[in-house]
């Protein structure tokens, strides 16, 4: 009886510490790190012995009650103590009932924690809140000899789903290789929470925006600049990485920030403000989809006998409803139901964070004038089309899924890479063609390589999916040298990359430069022609998804 108790204890005491896990802690003096904002203690995973891990670190005042939809608030300096020991929780989401890729087992870990609940629970996500506003940290556990270089990464999700609490991007196993580098990944407002295009937010003061979920990047990004050197890191050597929509966002916020960056290079990983033009042509104007959902909340204030042309009354009404009411009403009635047409809440231009036509911002060289590393799947959109539940055998008409891998794949990237190199060679970029497959993430083949399917690659997490099947020895080789080649890029983006015999892309080459595939073939690596790829924006090539 007294074994068994104390097994129930040692159990409790891991569930306090993080999803029933236990995390052991180190009395290694790095394992408490002192920062502006207050003294966070970590802790070292006898797995990874090598590696500092600080899980729940806020980087902004909660968004809560009277702060839901303003801008991020900056914390004030503390000496308070807390203990980064459990990652946060995700801000507030939909978990869709509707089955896809994405909640099965063939991509097991790509979804954030859920408590209690499964991935296909069609109700707000149940370890979810809208103090959310965190980010996690993995730190090298001996002290560098120098200030380390930083990749500070946007987690994808189409800015209505995602976090840091995703074991796909988990990047310890990395850190743990490496010791040369630091990653950090940080939540951010979502949906209605982080777009809320409403009408009381119209202002012309320039504190107010509906792209709150970009300016909490932003914020993340100046808390990391002003502490990671508590951690070892290098401020002036931040790499701002983001993938799917947190690409898009990064890209949204080298144009946002041109003259102070803060980061030192961009890395895009499956998109670029290019990808995005569509939400331009969904701008709602008349700021509807906010005010339906306050009628139907409650705050229809016209209904009280007093107007509400500014939209204040029903912005603060809007305040007083519990998140998750707007979220299970959002989610289930319109995502899980199918309704039409959808209500949706993403990128509103402004022309102050989001711009209207960023051509010609690219044009006029209003662009943050750092190296840039884009990189994309080469069967993107497998993945991201309605999943054929009944044809699995045969797939997706491949036909419409490539016209979608070149239109708003292949196409947009060309677009970066050109009016980047416009600005000349003080602005390198490289690319990236990820075509990997592997039984594990594979199981279908008419998959490909899928949008998304280099992230656990990217993160060294492709053991979750051994469940479907073992990993293989190329998959590895593939995943240490894309993150070999990323961290050269990290590490020094003028000249690191080149030292591995990889070169910048210049577009207007003959050949259309260097680009550089993995997974290809049976080929760790290899180095093509930009026209294989590029060249289908001209009709020059006929697009091979499958190389």
């Amino acid at each position: 009886m007294k074994l068994a108790l104390l097994s129930i204890l040692a159990w409790a005491i891991g569930a306090v510490l993080g999803h029933g896990e236990q995390h052991p802690r180190s009395n290694n003096d790095n394992v408490t790190v002192q920062t502006s904002t207050g003294a966070y203690t970590g802790f070292i995973d006898p797995t990874y012995p090598r590696t500092r891990q600080f899980l729940s670190i806020p980087f902004a005042e909660p968004p809560v009650l009277g702060r839901r939809w303003l801008p991020p608030q900056k914390l004030s300096p503390s000496n308070r103590h807390s203990y980064s020991t459990r990652f946060p929780p995700s801000c507030p989401q939909f978990v869709t009932a509707v089955e896809s890729l994405w909640n099965l087992n063939l991509t097991h870990g790509n979804l954030i924690y859920n408590g209690n609940q499964n991935d296909t629970s069609g109700m707000v996500g149940e370890a979810t809140s809208e103090d959310c506003l965190y980010l996690a940290i993995w730190a090298p556990t001996t002290p560098p000899p120098v200030p380390l270089p930083v990749l500070l990464f946007l987690t994808g999700g189409g800015l209505i789903i995602g976090g840091v609490d995703i074991p796909w991007q988990v990047p310890v196993s990395w850190v743990e290789r490496s010791q040369s580098h630091i990653v950090i990944t940080i939540n951010y407002r979502l949906g209605i929470f982080g777009f809320p295009n409403a009408r009381g937010l119209v202002s012309n003061d320039s504190n107010s925006t509906q792209n709150l979920g970009i300016l909490d990047m932003r914020m993340a990004l100046e808390w990391v600049r002003d502490n990671i050197a508590a951690f070892g890191g290098d401020p002036t050597r931040i790499t701002l990485w983001g993938q799917s929509a947190g690409a898009v966002a990064a890209d949204i916020l080298a144009f946002a920030y041109p003259e102070e960056p803060i980061s030192q290079a961009i890395f895009l990983e499956s998109g670029t403000v290019f990808s995005a033009v569509n939400s331009v042509k969904r701008r709602d104007a008349t700021h509807s989809n906010f005010t339906y959902v306050a009628n139907a909340m409650g705050c229809n204030v016209s209904v009280y006998g007093y107007s509400d042309d500014s939209g204040a009354a029903e912005l603060d009404c809007m305040r007083h409803v519990p998140f998750a009411q707007l979220v299970n009403f959002i989610g289930g009635e319109f995502v899980d139901a199918g309704t039409t047409p959808l209500l949706a809440f993403g990128l509103i231009p402004d022309d102050r964070v989001y711009f209207f036509n960023y051509t010609a911002r690219a044009e006029a060289g209003q662009i943050a004038r750092v190296p840039t590393l884009i990189s994309a799947t080469a069967n993107e959109f497998s993945s991201l089309v309605p999943w054929p539940v009944d044809n699995l055998t045969a797939g997706p008409d491949q036909a419409a899924v490539t016209a979608e891998d070149v239109a708003v794949g292949v196409c947009p990237v060309l677009n970066a890479t050109a009016y980047r190199n416009r600005l000349g060679t003080d602005v390198p970029v490289f690319r990236i063609l990820y075509a990997g497959t592997y039984p594990n993430l594979n199981y279908y083949k008419w998959l490909g390589a899928y949008h998304a399917s280099d992230l656990p690659i990217m993160f060294g997490t492709y053991h979750l999916l051994d469940l479907i099947a073992p990993t293989t020895s190329f998959e590895i080789e593939v995943s240490q040298s894309m993150q070999d080649h990323v961290l050269a890029f990290a590490t020094d983006p003028y000249n690191g990359p080149q030292k591995l015999g990889w070169q910048p892309m210049v577009v207007t080459d003959p050949n259309g430069g260097d680009l550089l595939r993995f997974g290809a073939d049976g080929n760790v690596f290899d180095h093509i022609n930009g026209t294989e790829v590029d060249g289908a924006c001209a009709g020059i090539v006929e697009y091979n998804p499958f190389p």
